[in-house]
């Protein structure tokens, strides 16, 4: 065990959000869920421990946040987010973050075609549910993204308001695991 610990000593995370001071938290985590600082101002208040320094364990505390949130709040955070492969992307004024992630499904490499399906279903989407289509595309295929969009566009609003909640935690989880450990 001594030689073990002299090889592979304990090294504390870089980032420990237990022991940021508001400030920093706010600017390093304010942007898991997108352009919603408040997220991450109201779960510092929760007296973070040892166990919020890892992706899952910040994660929970963020959730607990948004789920406890107002209905109003909640669309906010999802009006927040882009349209996939829309004009913000085009005009290359999304987040860092959310050109990473469109730019891992292929999104920011589509035909002419593909462009003008996810604009026409873009618009059919926000004018049927009064906010824009939220999947955590990294890890999909341009294929698999364009069938869930037009699977989801069936559903009612209730469904697809808890739907897209799910997908921006889904969405902040990814985040969290390229800045934290497990």
């Amino acid at each position: 065990a001594r030689h073990w610990q002299e090889v592979n000593p304990y090294q504390p995370p870089a980032l420990r959000p237990s022991k940021m001071e508001f400030e920093t938290f706010v600017h390093t985590f304010g942007g898991v869920f997108e352009h919603s600082p408040w997220i991450a101002e109201r779960a510092y208040e929760l007296e973070l421990g040892p166990a919020h320094d890892t992706s899952g364990g910040l994660h929970n505390a963020l959730c607990r946040i948004f789920r406890s949130a107002s209905e109003t709040e909640r669309l906010s955070v999802l009006n927040a987010h882009p349209d996939l492969a829309g004009k913000l992307a085009k005009a290359k004024r999304l987040t860092a973050e959310s050109t990473r992630e469109q730019a891992s499904a292929g999104l920011d490499a589509l035909t002419d075609k593909e462009r003008e399906l996810f604009s026409k279903l873009n618009a059919a989407y926000v004018t049927t549910f009064g906010f824009p289509f939220i999947i955590a595309v990294k890890g999909k295929t341009r294929q698999e993204i364009l069938a869930e969009f037009e699977a989801r566009i069936g559903n009612n609003r209730g469904v697809e308001f808890e739907t897209a909640c799910k997908q921006v935690e889904r969405i902040a989880l990814l985040r969290l695991k390229d800045m934290l450990p497990q």
